[in-house]
């Protein structure tokens, strides 16, 4: 099956100038025997990836291969951007690259990436996570896979619900009336709490709610992309979201999801080595969503050796589980996490590929899982451990979902129309008016028009 290639002006600003770029000059040759002279890009999405890892990574490949791996940390807020400018550029273009796994479909179907499907079983095949695996597909080739992936679960002051006098809910209904409950309550009398603090922009979180009730954020026919905001089973979870915007949440209409674990922290001022205070912190939400990880961020503020900031986890005031649903498993979630691949335009594919082999290694796998990364091969998955934190994580993955895989979804991101969306939920007079408003501007931008 041939790539489909989409519109350049449809893409904008996350894809148009990969195409045009995509005549690459790459050269093929294979690794000599001195390589020191040669060096390598490895371009890492913020900071998830810990130093550990990369240390890893370098001394692995100059070991195997001779050459030198440059590891460059990109923003997730401007990722597209940049690859939109690089990826093209044989001069300038990451050599291998990681990327959110919802905008991989946009940069494989544009000819971004190197065709990697005579790769695919020797870096795991089947075992690695499918849904990252298919939205790195073209047909039946393979351009991107799975470098880790995450899973949002629900964070909880259980002290706070339990003042409040809430049990912890085991079903979806049960979870949208204990926030309100909560919030109601609001045992500590602070103002400005949330029983549930989401952000009215916080759409990653939301559209949980519309998958729960099997919904969808768009269908695909022929080949064709359809938004389906207006549908009657999306509508009923958007109606559950407004419900949770206006009973148990305070957020504003404009806050997003970043960084949402402040609020369940008890109030800290937190200096640096010089006793400036970089941040501040206050209790004033009892549950946030998150993805597993934020747990490092989460608990009793103290310092490690270095004087840097750090928090300990407090079973007596903290919980974590998966969001649950109403049929007896965990509700579907959105699945965090990202892709990685090789440049089309790289001008050393074999070293880059060498670089992947590294990478999807036991070793590098179980390195991922032993620092709460979810490693893209079902093997290592057991190296996530089996407290509460790997116990939800697993939870939550087992049913999550992504966004959809057309060929335009990067654009959406870039345009940022979902958070649009999601921030006119709660004041929405008509839900349904306000849904069809947006399925018009969505349907064009998943096809590239």
């Amino acid at each position: 099956m041939k790539r489909q290639l989409v519109s350049l002006a449809a893409l904008a600003t996350a894809s148009a100038l990969v195409l045009a770029g995509c005549s690459s000059d790459a050269t093929d040759s294979e690794p000599s025997a001195d390589n020191s002279d040669t060096t390598i890009t490895l371009w890492l999405a913020g900071g998830d990836t810990p130093d550990e890892l990369r240390n890893y990574l370098k001394t692995e490949f100059t070991k195997e291969t001779g050459a030198n791996l440059d590891i460059q940390q990109q923003d997730w807020g401007d990722l597209v951007t940049k690859l939109t400018t690089s990826l093209p550029d044989a001069n300038n273009t990451p050599d291998v690259t990681e990327l959110g796994n919802t905008q991989s479909s946009t940069f494989t179907n544009v000819g971004a990436f190197l065709d990697i499907t005579d790769m695919y079983d020797e870096l795991g095949g089947d075992k690695l996570l499918q849904s990252f695996v298919d939205a790195g597909k073209v047909g039946d080739k393979n351009f991107v896979l799975p470098y880790y992936f995450g899973s949002r679960a629900v964070f909880a002051r259980s002290d706070v619900w339990a003042a409040a006098g809430v049990d912890t809910p085991t079903t979806l209904d049960e979870f949208n009336a204990g926030v309100a409950a909560v919030n109601a309550a609001n045992p500590l009398n602070i103002p400005g709490f949330s029983g549930f603090y989401l952000g009215g922009q916080d759409w990653r979180n939301g559209i949980s709610w519309i998958f729960a009730n099997d919904g969808e954020l768009a269908t695909v026919k022929d080949g064709t992309w359809t938004s389906t905001l207006a549908s009657e089973n999306t509508l009923t979870g958007l109606a559950q979201l407004q419900d949770l915007y206006r009973s148990a949440s305070n957020a504003p209409n404009d806050a997003k999801d970043s960084n949402q674990y402040i609020y369940l922290n008890d109030s800290d001022e937190i200096k640096d080595a010089e006793g400036a205070v970089t941040a501040n912190t206050s209790l004033s939400a009892a549950t946030i969503m998150a993805p597993t990880w934020a747990h490092w961020s989460i608990g009793t503020l103290g310092t490690d050796a270095d004087g840097k900031a750090t928090r300990t986890w407090d079973d007596t005031k903290n919980t974590v589980f998966a969001l649950p649903g109403n049929d007896g498993k965990p509700a579907p979630v959105f699945a965090g996490g990202s892709n990685i691949g090789i440049s089309a335009t790289s001008k050393h594919p074999d070293l880059a590929k060498s670089l992947m082999k590294i990478i999807f290694s036991e070793d590098y796998q179980t390195m991922l899982g032993t620092n709460g990364l979810g490693p893209a091969n079902s093997d290592y998955v057991d190296s996530l451990g089996d407290d509460q934190f790997a116990t939800a994580l697993i939870a939550s993955a087992s049913n999550s979902k992504l966004t959809p895989a057309a060929p335009g979804w990067a654009t959406v991101e870039g345009s940022l129309v979902m958070e649009e969306f999601f921030s006119k939920i709660k004041d929405a007079t008509d839900l349904k008016a306000l849904a069809q408003e947006y399925d018009k501007k969505l349907t064009p931008m998943l096809n590239g028009e």
